[in-house]
């Protein structure tokens, strides 16, 4: 694979340095209310379901934006675009500041979501610089930003306990201010933007970016993302609130200790996109369901006392999760949900080239509603059931739906291909109608070298899904 025509190296450093430094402090603003929530639910009362709603808010602000944003992304470029989300995400943040009722930071909160909307944006626009055999990785560390959640949980805290959170809103809105001017003034138009404006080639129309979005294989596709992504939204937004009222933490510890799950759930995405480059995103997939599974069930479980008849008498004893194994068996999650995230957005690019926006939108979208409902989710079954450990019990019923349908349908599309035909399949199901023989180079070794067909293969296979 060449790379796009006239970019340099160090220009492709540049720029996706740049877009993803700009995505951290975007995803700082996102989940602001991970820490400020826990403050404002205190000084107003709030119920657990309630606060899952405010915290939930700019989530889906952020989730419903991708949609669009993606699209404008491909019509008029990212940087144009990419700077105009962030101003408008900053003076949200800042007018929350002034918020002095629950409706009017939840009005507020709508506005804030738009810092996460910037993912579509920042996903079209890095992929633009890039050839389809280094987009995993490209994509993978740009997508690594996510530690902007961690940055919020590690500073946030200090800021509202010397300040109070109305300052956390303003300082927060500022940095992401000067990051658009920036942004703006060290990145240039992709290539493909370029090369449009020389020729003077108008835009795609919007519908004919949406063209995509019929298959439901793609929306099936975003399903995945629905947990790798938004249950990671969702619980960077949670355990804050979860560590304060399962430890009893004070809300500067429980912010730290909520961070060793941001922190490898974001920065180990960009090696879970060399994974996928490398190895292909089936494993990858397979790993990331597997173990969270596994660690969804133990986290699930909830204190429980036992008595045990014993010959001698009753035995008594009981099953708990201490803060320490809490704590690394949350790490370990969070590690995987990171290698899912990059494997899921390894292919749009190279399956959708012309479409990014609008295909990586709706993944994101789909994902990021995740991040909206399951904060929801876990304060009303709080509410209901009155166990910590529900949102965990929810998080599991999640993930394996998840790996059973994944399993299924790979299942299913290789017992309709021929011992011959599994080399060349796609990584995964939902792409089959899309999948052509120059995408073999492009997703790693499938059976057969990079590039090259089976032997004795001349067309590639498109079982229906």
């Amino acid at each position: 694979m060449n790379e796009p025509d006239g970019v340099s190296r160090q220009t492709q450093n540049r720029i996706l340095g740049m877009s993803t430094l700009a995505f951290t402090v975007c995803f700082a603003v996102w989940t602001i209310f991970s820490i400020i929530g826990v403050k404002i639910k205190q000084d107003l009362g709030l119920s657990d379901t309630e606060f899952g709603l405010l915290v939930g808010t700019p989530i889906l602000t952020g989730s419903l934006s991708r949609i669009f944003l993606g699209i404008w992304t491909d019509q008029y470029g990212g940087r144009i675009v990419y700077v105009l989300t962030m101003v408008a995400a900053a003076a949200a943040t800042f007018l929350l500041s002034f918020a002095t009722t629950y409706e009017l930071m939840l009005l507020a909160a709508l506005g804030v979501g738009l810092a996460g909307g910037s993912f579509a944006v920042g996903i079209a626009y890095v992929s633009k610089w890039y050839p389809p055999d280094k987009q995993g990785t490209a994509l993978g560390i740009f997508g690594a930003g996510n530690v902007g959640a961690a940055v919020t949980k590690f500073t946030a805290p200090f800021v509202l306990v010397a300040f109070g959170w109305e300052m956390v809103a303003q300082v927060w809105a500022a940095a992401l201010v000067v990051m658009a001017v920036v942004f703006w003034f060290t990145t240039d138009d992709d290539p493909e933007l370029a090369s449009r404006k020389q020729k003077g080639e108008k835009a795609r129309s919007a519908f004919l970016q949406l063209e995509p979005l019929k298959y439901q294989q793609v929306w099936r596709f975003a399903i995945y993302y629905f947990f790798v992504f938004g249950a990671f939204v969702a619980l960077a937004l949670w355990l804050p609130r979860y560590l304060v009222g399962v430890y009893g933490l004070d809300i500067k510890t429980a912010g730290i200790l909520a961070a060793f799950y941001s922190v490898p759930a974001s920065i180990f995405r960009a090696y879970g996109g060399h994974l996928s480059d490398k190895y292909g995103a089936r494993t990858v997939m397979y790993w990331t369901f597997g173990v969270s599974a596994v660690c969804c069930f133990l986290l699930s479980y909830p204190d429980t006392d036992y008595v045990v008849r014993g010959i001698e008498g009753p035995i008594g004893f009981t099953i708990t999760m201490n803060l320490v194994p809490f704590v690394v068996l949350v790490f370990v999650l969070g590690f995987f949900m990171s290698l899912g995230k990059a494997a899921v957005y390894k292919h749009i690019p190279v399956y959708y080239p012309d479409h990014v926006g609008s295909v990586g939108g709706l993944v994101g979208m789909i994902g990021g509603l995740g991040g909206f409902v399951l904060p929801i989710a876990f304060g009303l079954m709080n509410d209901l059931t009155g166990v910590w450990t529900s949102c965990f019990m929810l998080l599991f019923i999640l993930v394996a739906t998840a790996f059973v349908w994944m399993h299924g349908a790979i299942l299913h599309m290789e017992k309709k291909a021929t011992v011959a035909q599994r080399a060349s399949l796609p990584q995964l199901p939902e792409l089959a109608h899309v999948h052509r023989p120059e995408h073999e180079g492009a997703l790693g070794p499938q059976g057969a070298e990079p590039g090259a067909p089976p032997p004795g293969m001349t067309n590639r296979p498109t079982p229906a899904q």
